[in-house]
C-alpha cells in the first residue's frame, strides 16, 4: 500500500470511528494520482532490468525485459531472488550495480518508491492489505487519490466520473454486489480482489504481482486469471507465482514465462518448454 494510501487511510479511519453512521458514498472522494513522470513506451518496453546485482540476495546479474501490455509470470525456487527483484522495480532496494529503466527514459534507480508509483508501477503483495473496518466502496474511494493532495480530497464531494469508474472497477474485480459490505467480513480472495481494484483505480502502467492467489479456492483461481486475462494488453503485469495450474491458466501455452535462480535468469519460453527444461527440472520442477 502506497504511503498516499496510508495517510488517507488513517484519517478517513479516524473519521469512521468517531462517527456512528458514517456513510461509504458521501464523505472523501479521491481522483486518480496524478503521473507527474511520463514514461516514453515508443520502443514497446514497458521495463527493462540490465544486470541488476543485490550483493546481500547473491544475484549474479539479472536482466529482464517486459514489453507494454505483456502478462509476463515469474517462477523458480525460494531464493532465486523473485521478491528482490520486486523491491529493486519498486525503489524498496538498491542494487549494488546495473541499470532498471521504465520505458525509454526514466531511471528507477534515480526515484523513491512514491516517484515510482506516480510513475505508474504497483506492486501487490501476497497478504492482501486493505482497511478491514470501512466498506469495499470507501476503500476504493481512498484508491482515487488526486493532485490537490490527501488533506483536500478527504473532504470533497465524489464527482459522478469517479463514481462511475468505482462501479467500473467494482464489476472488473467481482464485488459489485459487495459494494456496501465491511472489508474484513470479505472472504480472502475477494480481500485480494479488491486490493488489485484499489491498485487499478491508481491507473497503473505496470502491475508487479506477488502470489496473487495463495490461499484462494479453485473457483476463485479461475476468476482471478480471468481478470488478469482482461488486464493484458491494458497493463503490463509481472506475476510471480509458485502455482503451474494458474501459470497455466494465464499463459495459455503460448505467453512467456521466466524462470528465476539465483538472481539471473535460468530459462525463459512457454511453460511447457520450461518445464521440459532439464536445468529447470533439476534446479526447482523435480524438488
Amino acid at each position: 500500500m502506497t504511503p498516499e494510501l496510508q495517510e488517507a487511510g488513517a484519517a478517513l479511519l479516524e473519521r469512521h470511528r468517531q462517527s456512528a453512521s458514517a456513510t461509504p458514498a458521501g464523505g472523501a472522494s479521491f481522483g486518480r494520482l496524478v503521473h507527474g513522470l511520463q514514461p516514453d513506451f515508443a520502443h514497446g518496453v514497458a521495463l527493462y532490468l540490465d544486470e541488476i546485482r543485490v550483493s546481500f540476495d547473491g544475484f549474479k546479474a539479472l536482466s529482464l525485459a517486459i514489453d507494454v501490455g505483456e502478462l509476463r509470470c515469474i517462477i523458480g525456487p525460494n531464493g532465486a531472488g523473485k521478491t528482490t527483484m520486486m523491491d529493486v522495480i519498486t525503489g524498496k532496494t538498491r542494487p549494488d550495480s546495473g541499470a532498471a529503466h521504465f520505458g525509454s527514459n526514466i531511471d528507477l534507480l534515480r526515484l523513491r518508491e512514491p516517484q515510482i508509483v506516480k510513475a505508474g508501477i504497483c506492486r501487490k503483495f501476497q497478504k492482501p492489505t486493505v482497511y478491514e473496518e470501512l466498506s469495499v466502496f470507501e476503500n476504493l474511494e481512498l484508491a482515487l487519490v488526486d493532485d490537490r493532495g490527501v488533506p483536500a480530497a478527504l473532504f470533497a464531494k465524489l464527482s459522478p466520473a469517479q463514481r462511475e469508474r468505482i462501479a467500473e472497477i467494482l464489476q472488473l474485480v467481482h464485488l459489485l454486489p459487495e459494494a456496501q459490505r465491511i472489508a474484513g467480513l470479505l472472504s480472502h480472495g475477494q480481500k485480494q480482489w479488491l486490493e488489485i481494484g484499489m491498485l487499478l483505480a491508481q491507473e497503473p502502467v505496470l502491475l508487479l504481482l506477488d502470489e496473487p492467489v495463495a490461499g484462494m479456492t479453485d473457483e476463485e483461481t479461475e476468476r482471478t486469471a480471468e481478470l488478469f486475462l482482461s488486464l493484458a494488453g491494458k497493463h503490463s503485469l509481472v506475476v510471480v507465482e509458485h502455482d503451474m495450474k494458474f501459470v497455466d491458466l494465464l499463459t495459455q501455452g503460448r505467453r512467456k514465462v521466466t524462470v528465476l535462480h539465483e538472481g539471473s535468469v535460468l530459462a525463459e519460453g512457454t511453460l511447457a518448454e520450461v518445464q521440459a527444461n532439464p536445468q529447470v527440472i533439476d534446479v526447482y520442477l523435480g524438488r
